[in-house]
């Protein structure tokens, strides 16, 4: 494009890069300079370029940021840090796949607790926490991994904050679950209690056994403790009576105090870094 045969006077160009330029010698200086490389250069010779460099960081940091998800959103509304948001994200257990894959397992489970008993409901509820916190945490499970070991938090703390966003959201789908058992009463709410307590169980055994193995044996204990709790008939199905949810809460308790005294084994490179066919990782 060629220059123009006039040019902007000095005095304007002054009061142009100073944003005292009013209209309509604003719109016309404004649409000149687009034009002409030689006013374009004068401008630059007497505007502050500071204005002009804070501007472009502004937009570089714009564009270099990532842009949150509706669950890093929802997080930080509640207040959560924005790294410990990022980190909760970006757990695969809270994405849309892992959420409907679980409604979709409820749903299952309520059809055939109305085609056979509603205790199916019971049992199987407090087993997906598990396979959520097996699933939320590890080299061979979470995609995150490398960079969770260098985030700014303690791997307790992490792998608790991970069980915690796991158990809540697992929960949340359970009690919209339970609505499909209107005839069992507050009874439809008694997966909750064995969920948490074989949550705490399965992490207090993470260091030794690691997420999966742990969330494997504590499973298979549940169907085990069931198996000798339903002698005969699901109406006699001992752990969901209130003498087996006040065990459970005991239970939940006693899990609980002994997480609170393992935590320094969190630190220790055991099992909970080791992923099938590897060597042992490390703990940050």
């Amino acid at each position: 494009m060629t220059s123009p045969h006039w040019h902007v006077p000095d005095e304007e160009l002054r009061r142009y890069a100073d944003g005292l330029l009013a209209p309509p010698l604003f719109w016309s200086t404004d649409a000149h300079l687009l034009g002409c490389a030689d006013c374009r250069s004068r401008l630059a010779s007497v505007a502050d370029p500071e204005p002009v460099r804070a501007g472009w960081a502004r937009l570089d940091g714009e564009l270099d940021a990532p842009v949150p998800g509706p669950v890093e959103r929802l997080l930080l509304r509640l207040g959560v840090a924005d790294h410990t948001a990022r980190l909760l994200a970006a757990t695969r257990v809270l994405r849309r796949s892992w959420l409907a894959a679980v409604a979709t397992t409820l749903v299952l489970t309520i059809t055939l607790a109305h085609l056979a008993h509603p205790v199916v409901f019971l049992m199987v509820a407090p087993l997906l926490p598990l396979v959520g916190v097996a699933a939320s945490y590890g080299p061979s499970a979470d995609p995150t991994y490398e960079i969770a070991l260098v985030a700014p938090l303690h791997s307790f703390r992490l792998l608790l904050l991970r069980s915690v966003a796991v158990l809540g959201a697992t929960s949340v789908l359970s009690v919209l679950a339970s609505l499909g058992l209107p005839d069992y009463g507050l009874r439809a709410l008694g997966w909750f209690l064995p969920a948490l307590a074989l949550t705490l169980l399965s992490l207090a055994l993470t260091p030794r056994l690691g997420p999966v193995l742990a969330a494997v044996a504590v499973g298979l204990g549940w169907v085990v403790l069931l198996a000798g709790t339903l002698p005969g008939h699901a109406d006699n199905a001992v752990l969901f009576t209130r003498g087996g949810q006040v065990a459970m809460a005991l239970a939940c308790a006693l899990t609980a105090t002994l997480l609170h005294r393992l935590r320094p084994a969190f630190d220790v490179p055991r099992r909970i870094d080791r992923a099938p066919n590897t060597g042992a990782g490390r703990m940050s």
